[in-house]
């Protein structure tokens, strides 16, 4: 069977949560935010892993986006309201939904050479304005689809902005669109949790890209703007520090476990994708940040290298040790970067298989042969 499912931004159990705890127009603004998601859910599985029709595109770096507007209804694509090349039009959310597009082309090429979404000129299609304040985006299989949040809550339950506030949103929904043409990893437990996690990876470093920002600098924090300020939280999740994004009464506490030793068993969610993603994002976080630097330039292009060949049913172990395995290919055996990623899953409970025993401070080796040789005569 196949356990593909709608990809969508907002987890599940926020809007469960929404649904027990919040007041009767939150809930009732839940409540329709699954209804509607769960229509596209038969659409999604005929997508997956389909080549969508593409424009002819003879080399890359060369972008073709095109945003259209819904108009608050259901009908997709919608009405054109933006396309390549064209001037800002005032929208926010149109021109959010170009913008972020754009600076996920612009990761993806410059980084890895990957030429849009299906590596082959792909268009990138965007639908914003969908329903009437749709609380969520997702990636249906062939385009992007944004709702406008709370809008039309009174301003005291407003609990979501429209979501292309945030960058890395459109960095993570796009990337579900990169993973169905490279692994097409099974949405379901461990290999859907990494599917969400691949997400968030290059959905940070598309923000990260964006700002200039080091691996130290960066917040690693996801959705970063699209709580409103009634919300107790900062982001939908942090890479950084998986299980501390939110706190609130209504949303509940984020769930995401940084460790093995935390890990949810639960068929809610489809095995909780995006609950147990925490693991393998914080193992990225720690790579990133001990090989210092920009992350793309090496922990993303480790990363990315091996999304190309992870298998669609992958564990965190199986990525755990591809990972391992692409940083030999690239940086050489027992590098210091094939070194740090070792120790960035050893940090989340997994051990890497066929480790060699790290160097623990490599530049002490010079010091300490020197004093061997002189003690030795």
């Amino acid at each position: 069977m196949n356990h593909t499912s709608i990809n969508c931004f907002l987890p599940p159990h926020m809007l469960t949560s929404i649904i027990e705890m919040g007041t009767d127009q939150q809930r009732q603004k839940a409540i329709l935010t699954v209804r509607q998601t769960n229509q596209f859910r038969s659409q999604r599985l005929a997508l997956a892993g389909q080549a969508a029709a593409g424009p002819e595109v003879e080399k890359g770096g060369v972008k073709y986006r095109i945003v259209y507007s819904a108009n608050f209804q259901a009908n997709l694509p919608g009405t054109i309201v933006r396309q390549e090349g064209s001037p800002p039009t005032g929208d926010h959310a149109t021109d959010e939904a170009y913008d972020g597009a754009g600076a996920t082309y612009d990761l993806y090429w410059n980084a890895f050479q990957r030429n849009s979404i299906d590596d082959n000129g792909m268009k990138m299609v965007s639908t914003v304005h969908y329903q009437k304040s749709y609380d969520n985006a997702f990636w249906n299989g062939e385009q992007m689809v944004y709702g406008d949040g709370d809008e039309d809550l009174p301003t005291n339950q407003r609990l979501f902005n429209r979501f292309t506030i945030a960058i890395d949103v459109i960095g993570h929904e796009l990337t579900h669109g990169v993973t169905q043409y490279s692994s097409n990893l099974t949405y379901l437990n461990q290999s859907g949790a990494l599917n969400e996690s691949f997400s968030d990876v290059f959905g940070s470093l598309v923000k990260q890209n964006h700002l200039g920002q080091t691996a130290a600098a960066a917040d690693w924090i996801i959705g970063q703007g699209l709580f409103t300020d009634n919300v107790k939280g900062v982001g939908i999740r942090s890479m950084m520090a998986p299980g501390t994004a939110y706190n609130d009464p209504i949303l509940g506490k984020d769930p995401q476990p940084a460790h093995m030793k935390d890990y949810v068993s639960t068929t809610d969610d489809s095995g909780g994708v995006h609950i147990n993603s925490g693991i393998p994002n914080h193992a990225f976080y720690l790579a990133a940040v001990a090989l210092g630097g920009y992350a793309w330039e090496k922990a993303g292009r480790i990363w990315y290298t091996s999304l190309q060949r992870i298998a669609p049913t992958a564990s965190f172990q199986d990525a755990a040790n591809l990972t391992y395995s692409v940083a030999a290919e690239l940086y050489g055996q027992n590098s210091l970067e094939q070194q740090a990623i070792a120790r960035a899953w050893d940090g989340v409970g997994i051990t890497v298989s066929g480790q060699q025993p790290p160097v623990t401070n490599p530049g002490c080796l010079p010091a300490l042969l020197k004093l061997i040789r002189m003690r030795t005569g």
